[in-house]
């Protein structure tokens, strides 16, 4: 429960309270016998009503002695009983049935102690039975209402959270699916594609002829391939983070990327599905710099705030807005990762030069 709706259930509580007060007042006013200690009474009762939440037994028992003595030492009508009715069925609700119908008892001994020999005082004494009977029957019934809701929530959470392992269980299945397919019939050809290079560069340079540019571009490409092949496949076999932002940034560093880091706020464990679209941003847009940017410097921001992580990726590169990029496979996967989250995502050339990708995440903390 957050902070407006624990002040709204507080309100709620003190304007029930003032209400029946408010309602044995007036009955009250219309008799001319009440008199001010009447009044402390009923007032004293009444308003103890609105810390039932926090302590239903003491406001059972503060509202029950004060209505007690009012109904000794006035005598009122049948409406004098209202508070203590509320008291009943709250702290049954609560769970204690014994202890709000013993005050119940309590309350109706008073008030046939007014008038023991009066028929009109027993009939009154048995309706108000009938009353407290059902404030503690209601009381119990909203005690197992809540009960079967939380329940059902939990249930639903339950499903939810089996629904999401089974989705993320077959996506991992779907994963390295894709990724035996991709060894079996890519990496298989691109290997005899660079043994064929590899002997044809051999050979020539065993006669000593001049080895031709294409041939070796062939060679070089071949290599790359098997690089990037393999480094997908790892990714497909695995869509955790194997390090953080900052491990990110020490790998660019050593790979002669200028990158400077900076946190900013109150930095906090993130949930693993943040976690993880942070470290994709964050990797994809190093990425993105070294291969476009040039000889560039590059500034990664994260920003904790109350509820976001801001991810912030800029470089004062080539990049200019008079020629927009086309958005390749990375930005869309880093634009698929973000709206999944419910966040926003921007990345564009900088009016100063250079690219910007900034990326809003709400955080759901654990």
């Amino acid at each position: 429960m957050d902070a407006d709706q624990a002040t709204l259930k507080r309100l709620a509580d003190v304007a029930l309270a003032v209400v029946i007060g408010a309602i044995v007042v007036s009955v009250a006013a219309f008799d001319k016998d009440t008199a001010p200690v009447d009044y402390a009474l009923i007032v004293t009762g009444s308003l103890a009503l609105a810390a039932y939440r926090r302590a239903p037994r003491a406001v059972l028992a503060v509202t029950t002695a004060a209505l007690a003595g009012y109904v000794l030492y006035a005598e009122p009508g049948l409406v004098a009983a209202l508070p203590v009715m509320a008291a009943v069925h709250t702290a049954a609700q609560a769970g204690h049935r014994s202890v709000g119908a013993a005050a119940g008892g309590v309350f109706l001994g008073a008030w046939l102690a007014t008038g023991v020999t009066s028929q009109n005082t027993v009939e009154q004494t048995a309706l108000l039975a009938g009353w407290f009977l059902c404030a503690v029957v209601t009381g119990l019934a909203g005690r197992n209402w809540q009960a079967y809701l939380r329940q059902t929530e939990q249930r639903a959470l339950e499903a939810e959270r089996t629904r999401e392992e089974a989705a993320l269980r077959r996506a991992g299945e779907e994963r390295l699916r894709i990724a035996r397919e991709l060894h079996d019939s890519l990496t298989h050809s691109i290997s005899i594609v660079k043994l064929q290079a590899g002997v044809a560069v051999h050979l020539a340079r065993k006669r000593g002829e001049e080895i031709s540019p294409a041939l070796l571009a062939i060679q070089e490409a071949s290599s790359e391939a098997m690089r990037e092949l393999r480094a997908t496949l790892e990714v497909l076999r695995t869509d955790e983070p194997t390090g953080t932002p900052a491990l990110l940034v020490e790998r660019a560093r050593a790979a002669g990327l200028a990158v400077d880091l900076t946190v900013t706020g109150h930095e906090r464990p993130l949930t693993a599905t943040v976690d993880r679209a942070t470290y994709r941003i964050v990797q994809e847009a190093l990425t993105n710099a070294a291969r476009h940017a040039g000889p560039a410097k590059v500034a990664v921001q994260l920003e904790y705030e109350d509820r976001e992580l801001t991810i912030r990726v800029d470089d004062d590169g080539t990049a200019e807005p008079s020629r927009p990029c086309a958005e390749g496979i990375g930005l869309t996967g880093m634009r698929e990762r973000v709206s999944a989250l419910g966040g926003t995502l921007h990345a564009a050339p900088r009016a100063e030069g250079g690219f910007s990708v900034r990326a809003r995440v709400p955080l759901d903390l654990p």
